[in-house]
């Protein structure tokens, strides 16, 4: 969420990206916080492997498609602002900046100069331990242009997430990488929106007129629940006792007597073992659906393999049958599958209605690689790329995204990160019983001299410890992390390990810097060997 808040103060919004296709005019792609050899293997094979220019890859991991890269720069985590604004000064200095470009479409590009002025790439090897030569390298691929940035999800995971993805979004701001072939910035597509999908129709505003209903952010989820503000609960199509904050005071709130939980989904999770009652979903293979790529822009039809199991139900009949027996009277609650779908695409104008989609498997927006903000108009107050932003400082935010780092981790401690492994995305599938094989025991990730000065060898069993709990986990001894950095993945159901907790019980509720979501790459550990 740090990232579409940054990023929407910047650009205007997150989900419009660059169309992939445009690659073929490019001469350098960034790839910064995001690993797809893991997270989006189809198009690190098929996209990234395939990329005719040079591929630079930012990530404090020795992912694999940072092996396979051009260039690879290795920051301390939360040192990426530093980094990019380190960036800017020397792609400044070589007259990579496009004036032009800056003139007429950003907002405070001038009040930028004395933070850029003092971040010499010497000044970045000191701040972030990348070397100097390796930031001028990198500058001088990415200015060359036409140039593509990719920021990943997990960069914005960090507790000054927000202002790192408005430092790195100056990248093609002030290079002017932006509305041409080749050039472009992608977070998120929101293929269905590009397309024109009435979002507000689809989750059903205009039935709460006066204002939205009230959310609580999954950081606060644990707290909310603790108290006596709630008295029921609904978990639908998440696993939240696996992938949320404050694990052990979650379970905690969950088993309050007084608290009636409902989880709607296939599987019995270790949500649904708190549930007083499960409703039974079908899976995607058992109805209709409309499917919109997040990167490609392409929308496609899912077709319904088969009769949903036993006493199960979609999500839609779900919610159908809870409005009409509490009585609710809206036509809107009560809307077919196949008149939402139609209208669905109607409104993409994709020129086919759900049976001529689902006989063509799925279709692009356009037959020609689209030119994603063309038009330089962007969704600001202004209409401009707005660099000094006003709407950051009416939330108490800086005027400007700012050179800043992470502080380093105190005493002894050790900074975690837990990201996507090769085989779990999220918990999603975590209880195949396939994956498990391949996936192995739970593991952190020690580099070789961490592990050394702790006495601490390959297949040891180890402890992680701090204020939100602890866990043991397999010691794997090598260089994929950085030093003072360890590294376990995600996507394992608590249920199924041995002792009943995966790395989110390590995870506490600190929020990052924008849009109250998780810092989870901030967690600090202490690391021991196991008595």
């Amino acid at each position: 969420m740090a990232g579409h808040v940054a990023w929407g103060l910047l650009f205007g919004t997150s989900a419009v990206g660059f169309d992939p296709r445009t690659a073929s005019d490019s001469s350098c792609l960034l790839i910064w916080g995001a690993n797809p050899s893991h997270s989006a293997p189809h198009m690190d094979e098929h996209w990234v492997g395939e990329f005719p220019g040079a591929v630079v890859v930012v990530d404090p991991v020795a992912t694999e498609t940072a092996s396979r890269a051009d260039l690879h720069l290795r920051p301390r985590p939360g040192s990426d602002a530093a980094l990019a604004f380190s960036l800017l000064h020397e792609l400044r200095a070589a007259g990579h900046f496009d004036a032009v470009f800056i003139d007429a479409h950003t907002i405070g590009a001038d009040e930028l100069d004395p933070l850029l002025d003092p971040c010499t790439p010497a000044w970045g090897e000191a701040q972030t331990g990348v070397p100097q030569t390796a930031i001028r390298e990198a500058a001088a691929l990415y200015g060359a242009g036409p140039a593509l940035l990719w920021a990943g999800q997990g960069l914005q995971r960090q507790p000054e997430g927000g202002n790192v993805m408005r430092a790195v979004g100056l990248l093609p701001a002030l290079t002017g990488n932006v509305g041409k072939p080749g050039a472009g910035f992608y977070y998120l597509n929101s293929t269905a929106g590009i397309a024109g999908a009435d979002f507000a129709w689809l989750v059903g505003a205009e039935l709460a007129p006066e204002a939205p209903p009230a959310a609580v952010s999954h950081m606060d989820l644990a707290d909310r629940l603790l108290g006596d503000e709630f008295r029921s609960f609904v978990a639908w199509n998440t696993n939240p006792v696996a992938s949320a904050a404050e694990q052990n005071r979650l379970r905690d709130a969950l088993g309050r007597e007084d608290l009636f939980s409902v989880v709607i989904d296939c599987f019995v999770t270790d949500t649904a073992r708190y549930a007083d009652i499960v409703l039974p979903a079908a899976s995607f293979l058992e109805f209709d659906d409309v499917t919109a790529s997040y990167m490609n822009l392409r929308v496609g039809a899912q077709v319904k393999a088969s009769e949903p199991e036993g006493e199960a139900l979609p999500n839609m009949e779900i919610f159908r049958r809870l409005a009409r027996a509490m009585d609710f009277q809206d036509d809107a609650l009560f809307a077919s599958d196949r008149d939402l779908l139609d209208t669905l695409l109607g409104q993409m104008n994709l020129g086919v209605d759900f049976a001529g989609l689902a006989a063509r498997g799925s279709v692009p927006l356009a037959e020609r690689p689209v030119i994603l903000h063309e038009d330089l108009r962007f969704e600001t107050p202004s209409g401009h790329i707005e660099i000094a932003s006003e709407r950051a400082e009416r939330r108490g935010l800086p005027r400007l995204p700012q050179p800043s780092i992470d502080a380093a981790p105190a005493g002894d401690r050790f900074r975690l990160l837990s990201p996507a492994s090769k085989w779990r995305l999220n918990d999603s599938f975590a209880n195949e019983a396939k994956l498990d094989v391949r996936a192995g025991s739970a593991t952190v990730v020690i580099h070789p001299e961490d592990a050394e000065r702790r006495g601490i060898a390959a297949g040891n069993r180890v402890r992680l410890e701090n204020e939100a709990g602890a866990i043991e986990l397999v010691a794997e001894v090598s260089a994929l992390a950085s030093p003072g950095v360890l590294v376990s993945y995600k996507g394992r159901w608590p249920g199924r390990e041995d002792s009943d907790a995966n790395v989110n019980v390590l995870h506490t509720a600190r929020k990052t810097d924008m849009g109250e979501s998780s810092a989870v790459h901030g967690v600090e550990v202490t690391l021991a060997l196991s008595p």
